[in-house]
């Protein structure tokens, strides 16, 4: 079977999505009737019911919901290429997205300000998250990526130094239970860790075969959890040490280990990396970053 009517299948993912047929015509900028006609045509066509009618609307019968996820899927990969071609134009302008660790976020802050304040046209996306985003479907124009050297044949990868954590603890922490006399001594504190057991973080994995399970008091899913946990002196964290030597309420509990520092990389596409837009974030990144003598 051929789909040669597309309006018919953009059509019925919207009433699955939306659960009515006035809210699909709404969202399409059609009749409601022009929606009915569309839905019944292509379940004709397709020889199978994709939804239930009721008085409250339209439920999405088995084929229905497979007919929803082939059509988001859709829908994100258009979204994904719009924001890969708005990044190809000459002008300094339109969405920037750039992803990077979590662990130097508050570093990149400086180079996006000086990207906005240069560039007014710019509406810049910043993601902290520990997945990789796919360049060549377009889900970012910039990445900055931990560990091991990106390999991606259509990718543009540049060392960007390395990301350094420290172990840390507030001073009410240290007035309560004491400072570590050494890596032997940590098994008797209170350790801040990771809500996810699939971190790939190199520190977090050194923490699990350092110390015991029950040592690690306190878990949460973001660096920011662990920073608020490690000032309000729940335990000893890991921070990044251009934002933990810069606080004078944290104590460095010891000097950080190699097994600690992950080299960082950044990344973008080949057929983007020419382009002003990126040139411009590139610039302000590199700027930022390896403007900083200790590590980041």
């Amino acid at each position: 079977m051929q789909f040669d009517n597309w309006d018919e299948i953009r059509t019925a993912f919207q009433v699955a999505k939306v659960g009515t047929v006035s809210g699909a015509a709404e969202v399409l900028g059609v009749h409601h009737a022009t929606v009915i006609r569309h839905v019944d045509a292509l379940e004709e066509r397709m020889g199978t019911k994709l939804f239930q009618r009721h008085p409250r609307g339209y439920t999405p019968t088995e084929a229905g919901m497979q007919l929803l996820a082939v059509g988001q899927a859709t829908e994100d990969q258009f979204a994904q290429l719009a924001a890969r071609i708005s990044g190809s134009g000459e002008e300094i302008s339109g969405e920037l997205i750039i992803t990077a660790p979590p662990t130097i976020g508050s570093l990149l802050a400086p180079a996006f300000t000086m990207l906005l304040e240069d560039h007014p046209g710019l509406r810049l996306h910043f993601l902290t998250d520990l997945r990789v985003f796919r360049l060549e479907y377009g889900e970012a124009h910039v990445a900055i990526r931990a560990g091991t050297k990106p390999t991606e044949p259509d990718n543009v990868v540049q060392s960007l130094g390395h990301s350094r954590v420290g172990l840390y603890a507030s001073q009410g922490y240290i007035d309560r239970h004491g400072l570590p006399s050494g890596i032997e001594d940590l098994p008797r504190h209170r350790f801040i860790g990771s809500e996810s057991r699939e971190t790939r973080a190199r520190f977090y994995r050194w923490l699990a075969e350092t110390v015991p399970e029950e040592s690690v008091v306190y878990s949460t899913n973001s660096l920011e959890g662990v920073a608020v946990a490690v000032r309000a002196g729940v335990g000893i964290g890991f921070m990044p040490v251009v934002e933990g030597r810069h606080r004078g309420d944290l104590v460095e509990v010891m000097d950080p280990l190699p097994d600690w520092e992950a080299p960082l990389w950044l990344v973008t596409h080949v057929d983007l990396h020419r382009t002003p837009k990126v040139q411009a974030a590139l610039k302000a990144i590199k700027s930022a970053v390896l403007g900083q003598g200790e590590g980041v």
